[in-house]
């Protein structure tokens, strides 16, 4: 199986998705080109945004408030916790269900891929010239083949005052 990224190189997950020993599950979820690594075990749903009902003077980041099966949760627009311009299309987007510190929220992606079984064999360090945006939001870095897999910190990312 590949991921496509748009427009680029393809990574071919067969041989990174083997079972490891003191691996963690992370989906592939995507913001324009650029590929991340979100864990399986902090995701509890993926869906369509149907509507989204404005926060009058919230953060930037934070889009408004979703309903998902009744329950109203917090939006936040990855792409505005990386810095990046919103997209020229916002209708329908995809986001992540998850919890953080006992709130819900939906994290709004551009897509998702496949999961990734990564290691610790696989984590490098963070290069001092790496962005400090997505390094203040990372857990980790990890190779995987020609590719480099920011691992998102949910704790980073749901914290407001960064």
């Amino acid at each position: 199986m590949q991921v496509q990224e748009q427009g680029s190189a393809s990574l071919d997950v067969k041989n990174v998705s083997r079972v490891r020993m003191n691996a963690q599950s992370y989906f592939t979820i995507f913001i324009g080109a650029e590929m991340f690594g979100i864990s399986v075990a902090d995701t509890q749903t993926i869906f369509r945004v149907q509507k989204v009902t404005p926060i009058p003077h919230a953060p930037k980041d934070i889009v408004g408030l979703v309903n998902i099966r009744g329950k109203i949760v917090t939006a936040v627009s990855l792409r505005r916790r990386l810095r990046l311009e919103d997209a020229e299309n916002f209708d329908n987007p995809l986001a992540i269900g998850m919890e953080h510190k006992g709130e819900n929220f939906a994290l709004m992606v551009d897509q998702v891929g496949d999961v990734l079984s990564l290691d610790d064999t696989m984590r490098i360090p963070t290069p001092p010239h790496f962005d400090p945006v997505r390094a203040s939001l990372m857990s980790g870095l990890y190779r995987v083949n020609d590719f480099l897999i920011p691992a998102l910190d949910v704790g980073a990312v749901f914290d407001f005052t960064k």
